[in-house]
């Protein structure tokens, strides 16, 4: 299951059977989980966690340190749930000592060709990133959130569950859950994903109300202080509404609008 030209460090744990191709690089305190598959030409630094069944594609590079020059060779780590799919040319660093001390990726997500994770992500489950989309450092991404080709996000924004960030989108703010964001003058909001949440199973109730959510926030002429307070309202009648309420809550830097 170990091609004869991978090298792997002596304190690397690897389940026994975990597939590794050619030429690749399993560096010191790496950790990988069972039934997943490591490609020809990749390199994982560590240290780094990575879980059950996640597929590696070839010239993938997990673990590096991070692209931060206030980085001085601290103890981080990356850490990797189970069942993703990592394409060609991805790129994930390792955390940062301020910024947490890890990345983290969750279950079941798609990380496509050239996509690049900078340090100190926090990525959910369920989540597609298409070609050449990057985030900066300190991004929180929601589960269910699709990152469309060539899309970016600059660090410390947040995008909320179930959004989706359109393609060459490049965000600076943040992205409550639900919305749609288009290309256009650094990203603006367009509606509600709500083709995405029919996949999902969310009922034309459920869709009504964050459609009604999202009138009151961007649509209604409102201050940000007075839509909050009839999101308050609304959320008594939805769990979807008060996740919107709670992601505005812990936006730190300003909102997408």
């Amino acid at each position: 299951m170990i091609h004869a030209t991978a090298q792997i460090d002596p304190s690397a744990v690897i389940a026994n059977d975990v597939s590794i191709g050619a030429y690749s690089v399993i560096g010191a305190d790496v950790h990988i989980g069972e039934g997943t598959v490591v490609g020809p030409h990749v390199v994982i630094e560590g240290p780094t966690r990575i879980g059950r069944e996640n597929q590696i594609s070839q010239f993938a590079s997990l673990g590096g340190a991070p692209q931060d020059k206030k980085f001085k060779g601290e103890p981080t780590e990356l850490i990797i749930g189970d069942r993703n799919l990592i394409r060609e040319f991805v790129t994930i660093n390792r955390g940062t000592s301020d910024g947490g001390g890890a990345t983290r990726i969750g279950n079941d997500n798609w990380i496509l060709a050239y996509v690049h994770i900078a340090h100190d992500c926090q990525i959910g489950n369920n989540t597609v990133f298409s070609n050449y989309s990057a985030l900066a450092g300190h991004v929180e991404v929601g589960d269910w959130v699709v990152m469309a080709g060539f899309s970016g996000a600059h660090q410390f924004c947040k995008i909320g569950a179930h959004a989706f960030i359109g393609m060459g989108c490049l965000l600076g703010s943040d992205v409550p859950p639900f919305v749609m964001m288009a290309n256009e003058q650094r990203g603006r909001p367009r509606g509600i994903n709500s083709e995405g949440l029919k996949r999902r199973g969310f009922d034309t109730t459920r869709i009504s109300a964050i459609k009604r959510a999202y009138r009151t926030l961007y649509m209604a002429g409102l201050t940000l202080a007075d839509a909050r307070e009839q999101l308050s309202t609304q959320a008594n009648d939805s769990d979807d509404v008060r996740a919107m309420l709670e992601f505005l809550d812990r936006s730190e830097r300003s909102l997408a609008r």
